[in-house]
């Protein structure tokens, strides 16, 4: 099999799309800056037709916008998006945890128990980055566990626009508070209450859209009175003139 056959192409696009996603999500691709295809794919030793059906991915995701003769740029969510992503991402994880529940072994129960020790770690070093990255691997493997793939894809379809607050809000945000708001979930799981999990699911969800849309308010504030001290600065200098 050459390199130039569709699948060892689509395989690379998908690796080059979990690396530009990744970048994203960490901040090295903050929102509205350029994706410049040619020089990504001089990074990682690829060609361009990868990364050109990698950004379509990201875009199919909401992650990216592309403008012809502009190129690919990180898009900006406004909060109500994010806000109604959590909503929606709320509903799909407590069905899947609904799920995952009833097929849970003691070896899955040690499983998910360990990704919320390791979460309390990073939360303990004021890891930021690696507690995003667990936080995430606690909540997939999660919804891996319900056994529903058709689930598992919409669930991954949402969860970077959600996970995009991390980068817009994340260093606003106390680790230990993060740490914590799983800790119901992890108990629950511990002794098997699917009703448990369920509520704590729900909480978590409720706490973040709150923190989140408090946190994004102040933005909006603090970006305004920004723009209003610049016009006052620019009024004063028209004034002298």
């Amino acid at each position: 099999m050459s390199s130039s056959d569709p699948l060892t192409r689509s395989v690379l696009a998908d690796q080059v799309k979990e690396w530009l996603l990744e970048a994203i999500l960490s901040g090295a691709y903050p929102p509205d800056s350029r994706i410049v295809e040619t020089a990504v794919a001089k990074e990682l030793g690829t060609s361009q037709a990868p990364v050109r059906e990698a950004l379509r991915g990201l875009e199919a995701l909401g992650i990216v916008e592309i403008a012809p003769f502009r190129g690919a740029r990180v898009r900006r969510l406004e909060a109500t998006e994010l806000l109604e992503a959590y909503v929606v991402r709320c509903t799909i994880e407590v069905l899947g945890a609904r799920l995952a529940m009833a097929r849970l072994t003691d070896d899955d129960i040690a499983g998910l128990l360990a990704i919320g020790e390791q979460m309390q770690r990073a939360a303990d070093a004021s890891d930021g980055r690696a507690l995003a990255v667990v936080d995430a691997s606690l909540h997939e493997r999660i919804m891996e566990l319900a056994g529903n793939r058709t689930l598992l894809r919409v669930w991954r379809s949402l969860e970077p626009i959600s996970r995009t607050y991390i980068t817009l809000a994340g260093p606003g945000s106390d680790p230990q508070w993060t740490a914590g708001l799983h800790t119901p979930i992890l108990d629950a799981i511990r002794v098997r209450d699917t009703d448990g999990v369920i509520r704590a699911i729900e909480s978590h969800f409720e706490e973040i859209r709150d923190w989140l849309a408090d946190h994004l308010a102040e933005v909006v504030e603090q970006q305004a009175a920004g723009a209003s001290e610049r016009e006052e600065s620019m009024s004063a200098g028209r004034t002298h003139d």
